[in-house]
């Protein structure tokens, strides 16, 4: 039993723990946060029902993801380079969509959030890719289910967190500044 147990015990392993964490991040904010935060911004029904669009990246990922694959950034090899763009894009756009009021700029809202999801497609595509490349062929099937606790651990805590200061006025960035 130990010996199975050994495979977690490993730097590879932390690091796919984390890898899982910053994938899983974005994805509940572009879900069911984002339809509270409309929610609470006074936006309608039907307009809410069409934001559940933005979400398409992450199936429509297998369409750029032998782009990501074939051509590599000439600075950090091919995975690393690309992560390292995607961690980029993606800070900016939750920056973006953070600094916008949905009641009053509605236009750049989605685009900010359809540039979340896509950035946060890209990392998936990346790091999944990444994951397999660092992890030894033994290590694969529990590397697969330590990445997804990281990714449900992310979602429930970005959830928690968006949904907490949504519900605070004084705390969201976004209405302070819409």
């Amino acid at each position: 039993m130990s010996a199975m147990l050994t495979v977690f015990a490993n730097r590879r392993m932390a690091i796919v723990l984390f890898l899982g964490f910053a994938s899983g991040l974005p994805l509940f904010l572009t879900g069911g946060t984002m339809q509270a935060w409309l929610t609470e911004a006074g936006i309608d029904l039907p307009t809410i029902g069409r934001f559940s669009l933005i979400g398409l990246p992450y199936t429509l990922k297998f369409l750029w993801s032998p782009f990501l694959d074939s051509y590599a950034p000439p600075w950090l090899g091919r995975r690393r380079g690309w992560a390292l763009l995607t961690q980029v894009g993606l800070g900016g756009s939750l920056a973006m969509m953070a600094f916008l009021n949905p009641a009053h700029s509605l236009a750049w809202f989605a685009v900010a959030a359809l540039l979340v999801a896509f950035f946060s497609a890209s990392q998936d595509i990346v790091l999944d890719a990444y994951r397999t490349e660092i992890l030894r062929p033994d290590e694969l099937g529990a590397g697969a289910g330590v990445y997804i606790l990281g990714y449900r651990l992310a979602m429930l805590m970005s959830g928690a967190v968006a949904l907490g200061m949504a519900r605070k006025p004084d705390r969201a960035v976004g209405r302070q500044f819409g």
